[in-house]
């Protein structure tokens, strides 16, 4: 079993990408950037985006016509986590 089948086997892997591209982009980004980075449709990748701010692990923020995705400080710490999680994984077939 590779790095990335155990990657899904642990975690949804689209929810998880979504928060460590958003940490990677300084805690903010456009939805239609993050869908295009996860590979996802900006639909799916919206309806993860209001569960993750239902548990707190992101904010939208409006400027102007757009919304941006601000990761709060617990999203940040998770990100953190995942991050981790898919090194050490990614370790284990080095």
């Amino acid at each position: 079993m590779g790095a990335k089948a155990l990657e899904r086997m642990f975690l949804h892997e689209k929810p998880a990408k979504l928060l460590v591209k958003i940490r990677e982009g300084n805690g903010k980004k456009y939805a239609s950037i993050l869908a295009k980075e996860v590979d996802c449709t900006y639909s799916h990748c919206i309806r993860i985006l209001q569960e993750l701010e239902k548990q707190g692990l992101v904010s939208f923020e409006k400027e102007g016509r757009t919304k941006m995705i601000i990761m709060t400080k617990s999203g940040e710490d998770v990100a953190f986590a995942l991050e981790n999680i898919f090194r050490l994984l990614g370790r284990l077939f080095d």
